[in-house]
């Protein structure tokens, strides 16, 4: 076994609670504070390939690797099996943890155009592109997919999940929904657990882990090496220290204070808007400051004064005026 799988495969020992890869989402600023709320791995956004090899700004940034943004994966995803292996060599000389390609995401501009879940249609063609991948670079290569395109009667995903192993990857994260279904409807873990019976790699199980018991009930029902939380993390990435204190304590922790919720807007805006610039990173912190924000009395007002509001100062002042009323 090579170093680096050595170390891939230390990154499971524990049954991590993975942060999902999200567009516009899971950036270095919300993999940090999701991290610093006890994430143990994270995954980039969603990096097309084709942007990556023509240099596009946008790509170059989502694959850019602080020394403290570890361990972090790179996910890139297209349609053509060349271009993903020559995006892979890029995105693995960037120093992730790993490479994983994306063959879940359902969203028609992408799984259309045969990326993403798209590829669930032929998954010969799948298993083959994933083992040109693998070749082609020398660190761990990852999968994410679904159980099946849709609407088949018995999803491919055990077979699939055996056929993957047989290329190469080193890693499996299924979401437990059809390509079809997108985000609607219940995921089903037990495909998650009939795709870990038959393969020696880690599975991750994903898929409607909204909380911490969630994440312990989708681990003991299907024997998986880690949860990955996706959109409940956009709104309450509390989610990851909740979970950990469960799972590795066995402790029921109590949910943020307002004072806690506060704080943790404060620090997004700050820190994204050192990282945007104003008022882009203001703008792009408001899709988690309703979530933050969530139970708070007054908060449907103090939500729309920040939606009005483009500057930090101004944005600040109003989240301390809050604080204040609290305080009174």
């Amino acid at each position: 076994m090579s170093p680096d799988r050595t170390l891939f495969q230390k990154l499971f020992s524990s049954r991590p609670v993975i942060l999902a890869p999200m567009e516009d989402v899971s950036d270095a600023v919300f993999r940090k504070l999701c991290r610093e709320l006890g994430a143990e791995l994270c995954v980039t956004e969603f990096v097309n390939v084709e942007g990556l090899l023509r240099g596009c700004r946008n790509a170059r940034r989502k694959i850019t690797l602080g020394a403290d943004d570890q361990p972090t994966a790179i996910q890139i995803y297209g349609s053509d099996p060349d271009r993903l292996a020559e995006a892979a060599e890029i995105a693995a000389a960037a120093g992730p943890s790993f490479v994983d390609i994306n063959c879940g995401c359902w969203v028609p501009k992408i799984a259309g155009r045969g990326a993403g879940a798209g590829w669930l249609r032929n998954p010969t063609a799948m298993v083959e592109m994933a083992a040109m991948v693998v070749r082609r670079v020398s660190m761990p290569v990852t999968v994410k997919t679904r159980i099946g395109w849709g609407p088949e009667s018995e999803m491919p995903i055990v077979e699939l999940a055996k056929r993957l192993e047989g290329a190469g990857v080193s890693a499996l994260t299924i979401h437990c929904r059809t390509a079809q279904m997108g985000h609607s409807g219940a995921a089903d873990w037990t495909w998650a657990a009939r795709a870990r019976s038959v393969v020696g790699i880690p599975v991750i199980v994903n898929g409607d882990i909204k909380s911490a018991e969630d994440a312990e009930r989708a681990l003991a029902e299907t024997g998986c090496e880690g949860v990955m939380v996706g959109r409940r993390a956009i709104e309450h990435p509390w989610i990851f220290r909740e979970a950990k204190a469960l799972l590795e304590e066995g402790r029921r922790i109590d949910a943020p204070t307002p004072e806690e919720r506060i704080a943790l807007c404060k620090k997004h805006l700050v820190m994204n808007t050192e990282e945007r610039g104003e008022p882009h990173g203001v703008r792009v912190t408001r899709r988690h400051l309703a979530g933050y924000l969530h139970g708070l009395p007054g908060a449907a007002a103090l939500r729309r004064a920040l939606n009005a509001c483009d500057s930090l100062e101004g944005c600040l002042a109003i989240l301390d005026e809050a604080l204040a009323r609290r305080a009174a």
